[in-house]
């Protein structure tokens, strides 16, 4: 988002109870007439008599010092307590003005998916900082395998049971690569069915999972996170955490090749014990229009309370890059390629994820 423009204030007239900013101290030479030099010169003794010790006058740097303001021994005001905190305050309040502002008067940017850059990053990513920085205290690994610039796929597993490790990926992206790239993720047709939740993802720049979308965001060099397992990953019950679900037929895999994007493979370990999914209400899911219910030790025992997540530890990290701009275009359509592709981003989340498994103390430490 596009920095507030901020009035400046004087910080000194400002500031409640602050001393008042001392005068100046004349110096020494500051009334001698024009053209006279600063130093004074040492008087001469008139002719015949003695220069008596009294009569040499020293110049101006051998005079004991004074109590000028820019004297170290100069004591200077101190600023009111609390006279920074104050500067800050106004600083964003005049943001905060400046940026509502804006959103009344139509002055921002939307792309033509509906990402909009300013809102997620000043309204958006504070809402779910808190929740990622001290809630689920995310630990991210190999971010420097993200490229700075150009296009690039991202492929995570998935869990959890409600997408939130989606979110945690994009927070992790943008508050931790050097560059502060923003990740489009490739969401499900549902997500843009339900009401709220359908403007606020593409506010945050998702888009739907389908190869043209994907294309024309790699085309313009941005980052696409994907997460092929889908309902299937999200939606397994507890005891299969951690196992990969099958990746589809490849769709992703097609779509870096066709724009020579590298394929970053991504681990997320710590979603899967936040809603552990102990049964399904399938007849409940179909009714609904959902496809799966999820039936969680708190949920829907505890009703809304149910649905907090517990606060398990959680570590991102993302593998070294697979290459893919050494295959001519035509490779898109070899199946064999497809395949033996996504198997080789499939096995490296997942030998992955059994490291990060044996390394964690604990699911919430």
């Amino acid at each position: 988002m596009a920095d507030a423009k901020v009035i400046p204030f004087d910080d000194d007239r400002s500031r409640t109870g602050a001393a008042p900013r001392p005068s100046r101290r004349r110096s020494a030479g500051s009334s001698r007439r024009k053209g006279e030099s600063a130093v004074v010169r040492e008087v001469q003794p008139l002719p015949g008599r003695a220069r008596p010790q009294d009569d040499v006058q020293v110049t101006r740097e051998q005079q004991p010092p004074q109590q000028s303001q820019d004297h170290p021994g100069h004591q200077s005001p101190s600023p009111a307590p609390g006279g920074g905190a104050v500067g800050g305050l106004e600083r964003r309040i005049a943001g905060g003005l400046s940026f509502l502002r804006r959103r009344l008067t139509g002055d921002y940017e939307v792309d033509d998916f509906g990402y909009d850059e300013e809102l997620t990053d000043q309204v958006l990513m504070s809402l779910v900082r808190p929740l990622y920085e001290k809630y689920f205290r995310v630990e991210v690994k190999g971010i420097e395998n993200i490229p700075a610039e150009g296009g690039a796929l991202i492929v995570a597993n998935h869990s959890g049971t409600l997408p939130l490790d989606g979110v945690m990926m994009q927070v992790a992206v943008h508050d931790n690569h050097p560059a502060g790239r923003h990740l489009r993720l490739l969401a499900a047709d549902l997500v843009f069915m339900l009401p709220v939740i359908n403007e606020l993802a593409r506010k945050a720049g998702h888009t739907l999972a389908c190869a043209e979308d994907a294309e024309r965001l790699l085309e313009r060099g941005e980052l696409v996170g994907v997460m092929p397992e889908g309902f299937k990953g999200i939606g397994k019950p507890f005891s299969e955490r951690y196992k990969l679900q099958r990746f589809g037929r490849g769709g992703f895999v097609s779509t870096a090749l066709r724009q020579g994007a590298p394929i970053i493979p991504c681990s997320i370990v710590g979603a899967e014990e936040i809603y552990p999914m102990i049964g399904n209400a399938k007849t409940l899911a179909r009714v609904l229009g959902f496809p799966y219910f999820p039936i969680t030790p708190t949920f829907p025992l505890l009703g809304p309370l149910g649905a907090i997540p517990l606060p398990t530890k959680w570590t991102i990290q993302f593998g070294e890059p697979i290459r893919t701009d050494s295959y001519p275009p035509e490779a898109a359509e070899d199946p064999m390629l497809m395949f033996n592709l996504t198997d080789q981003v499939r096995e490296q989340i997942q030998h992955t994820l059994y490291k990060l498994l044996v390394q964690r103390r604990s699911v919430f430490f």
